[in-house]
């Protein structure tokens, strides 16, 4: 399944923050490990970052977005393929 996040700081980015950036990269090469894809946009705009992921649930990827709750807000969506979509028309 595929899930579109729209994230914003809950705070202003600080050094700490950038710090921390390491751990999520480790972080996110551990979840690949267990068949969790996400990759991550910073934009400009109304959102800070835009965050695809591919988890195998919905309960999978409200898991991750819990465990970031306290840094970001997110607004998630449920993706569905161009193909799939024109299955369901």
């Amino acid at each position: 399944m595929i899930f579109i996040s729209l994230v914003k700081w809950k705070q202003i980015p600080t050094e700490e923050l950038r710090v921390g950036m390491n751990q999520v990269t480790k972080t996110i090469a551990e979840l690949e490990k267990q068949g969790i894809k996400i990759d991550l946009y910073w934009t400009l705009g109304r959102y800070d970052a835009v965050a695809i992921l591919e988890a195998p649930s919905e309960t999978a990827a409200m898991k991750i977005l819990l465990g970031i709750r306290d840094i970001v807000d997110t607004e998630t969506m449920t993706a569905v393929s161009r193909e799939d979509a024109i299955k369901l028309v």
